[in-house]
């Protein structure tokens, strides 16, 4: 039985990517920092797939609780295939002369750092066996810049620059690494990175289709699943009416 680790696994792109590979029959971990959320998510899993998951509560801005949550994992979910970095947050997007300093902590603590230390613990394993796979949920703020989301971008590009460095020192022990760039959309996230302001929230979709978690959860699956001498380095994915360039107002928030 196969066994997936996902980051930030109780909404949005992880709560359908943990959806996804349970109803594959997929053993599945996720993370997050609210227990409430964990054993909702899990009960709810387990209720409809009959499927193993583990729940670990932890922040993944602090190298301590990551290192001691992977270590705490049991045999029977020890051999993880596959690593989804999924943890992000957009808090406080604004132009940089507007943003906190607590803003620019959180979002590099969060986006970068989180990725690097939860990737960090679990490579050794992956590497004795020479076989898995890291697969980085990024953004298309990775490849476009908008007015507002400066730092967020930032913390993206640092994302997509992990990814092909990663690749490439992990090629000799047959590990892939994947990065996945989403363009808009509909999810808690842009709620946050809106304030919680639901009205700025619905007038960002009017007249516009988003991507849904579904259609991330499906392109996790699809590159998971490839022969063993395949690998997808990277997938930007966007809404059919979202173009691959900021407007003025894709770039307002």
């Amino acid at each position: 039985m196969k066994t997936i680790l996902i980051t930030g696994g109780t909404s949005g792109f992880g709560k359908a990517i943990a959806e996804k590979f349970s109803s594959a029959g997929w053993n599945c971990i996720i993370t997050s920092r609210h227990e409430d959320a964990l054993q909702e998510v899990k009960s709810d899993l387990i209720k409809k797939y009959n499927n193993k998951v583990l729940t670990l509560k932890f922040d993944v801005s602090k190298e301590n609780e990551v290192s001691g949550a992977i270590k705490s994992i049991p045999a029977e979910f020890k051999k993880i295939d596959i690593l989804v970095n999924n943890v992000g947050c957009g808090v406080g997007l604004n132009t940089f002369e507007n943003m906190t300093i607590e803003d620019i902590d959180s979002m590099i603590d969060t986006n970068i750092k989180g990725a690097l230390y939860t990737t960090h613990k679990i490579l050794p394993d992956m590497i004795s066996k020479k076989h898995g796979h890291i697969i980085n949920i990024g953004s298309i703020g990775a490849k476009i810049v908008g007015r507002g989301w400066n730092l967020y971008s930032l913390t993206k590009f640092a994302i997509d620059a992990f990814s092909k460095g990663l690749r490439v020192d992990l090629m000799k022990y047959k590990i892939k690494v994947t990065a996945i760039h989403p363009g808009k959309a509909k999810t808690n996230f842009f709620l946050s990175a809106c304030g919680g302001n639901k009205e700025k929230l619905d007038d960002m979709y009017k007249e516009f289709k988003p991507l849904y978690p579904e259609d991330i959860a499906d392109a996790v699956y699809f590159v998971a699943n490839l022969n063993d001498n395949v690998c997808i380095d990277e997938l930007i994915i966007n809404a059919i009416s979202q173009t691959g360039d900021y407007t003025e107002k894709d770039s307002e928030l």
